[in-house]
């Protein structure tokens, strides 16, 4: 059984199955934390809140690949990835912070396509700066 455990491709789906499964709830979360319905906009053709959405994912796809990369257990994969996102999403709240003159997620609702862009922006770039410290 511990050879069963050790074989690459065993190793490769169970990495990607539990880094969809997370992103999957991390998503949720995102979901849970924006004014706007991601999917509902996105459905509706809302441009901004898609390259909102997509950087998220593309986000939480860096950290997972930086914590696959760096761990060697998936106990200590999971646990990385969940502070990385962690930090992801604290990097949502003090973009929101930062611009006081407007609302991060009302432009993003009215798709106002240069915060969408940012917003995407934002999101890789801190997965970039959390992944070399995970």
């Amino acid at each position: 059984m511990n050879t069963f455990w050790k074989n690459e491709y065993v190793l490769t789906a169970g990495y990607y199955s539990v880094a969809v499964l997370c992103m999957i709830v991390f998503l949720s979360i995102f979901e849970l934390v924006t004014k706007y319905r991601n999917w509902e906009e996105i459905r509706r053709g809302n441009v901004s809140v898609a390259m909102a959405t997509g950087g998220k994912i593309l986000g939480v796809a860096n950290i997972f690949r930086q914590s696959i990369n760096q761990h060697d257990s998936l106990i200590t994969m999971v646990g990385w990835g969940i502070f990385g996102f962690v930090m992801l999403l604290a990097g949502y709240f003090i973009f929101e912070f930062l611009t006081p003159s407007f609302r991060i997620d009302d432009e993003i609702e009215k798709d106002n396509r240069a915060v969408g862009l940012l917003s995407l922006v934002i999101s890789l770039g801190l997965s970039f700066i959390i992944g070399a410290g995970i």
